[in-house]
């Protein structure tokens, strides 16, 4: 059983390892933030493996953990967990996000992307986050527990926000 989870847990975190770094960097501004952050998720990620009971998509899961998670961890709630859980090294689980192929323009754009949508309220944050991993309304519904009319209404609302937002960013590059 312990082999399965952990299996699980790899597997997991290989195919999904992008819904963490996108998450971090959405609701930290520094980097180390952003790792302490990855990591609080990958931890409530192992910790709820046991509750997953196959209701709902792998990555609907995910999402919710690690939002959830984020969610906590920027309401200051955080406390310090260790990077060993149940005799798996964390740190081990997933590298970081190298971003391999981008240009320096296009780091410096998704660099004031994210700084853009950190400041968002925190539902158009998450709704924005969500909305940039390609999820449909439907599935965003189903992560963030709101109406799909209400999705589609507060989504609409969170892009023009940071439409405007992002306006300088074009004009400077």
């Amino acid at each position: 059983m312990k082999h399965d989870r952990e299996q699980l847990f790899t597997d997991w975190t290989e195919a999904h390892r992008g819904i963490f770094f996108k998450i971090a960097r959405a609701y930290a501004n520094e980097s180390a933030d952003q790792a302490d952050l990855v990591q609080d998720m990958l931890v409530q990620l192992w910790r709820s493996l046991a509750n997953f009971r196959e209701q709902c998509q792998p990555a609907t899961w995910i999402y919710r953990v690690c939002l959830n998670t984020a969610l906590t961890w920027r309401r200051g709630e955080r406390t310090r967990r260790e990077r060993v859980v149940d005799g798996v090294d964390m740190s081990l689980a997933i590298a970081p996000d190298p971003r391999p192929g981008h240009t320096h323009e296009e780091l410096e754009l998704l660099t004031r992307l994210y700084a853009a949508v950190r400041e968002l309220p925190q539902v158009e944050r998450t709704l924005i986050v969500l909305s940039l991993d390609g999820l449909s309304y439907r599935e965003i519904s189903e992560i963030s527990g709101l109406t799909e009319n209400h999705v589609g209404v507060a989504l609409n609302r969170a892009r023009r926000k940071l439409s405007e937002m992002m306006k300088e960013v074009h004009h400077e590059l």
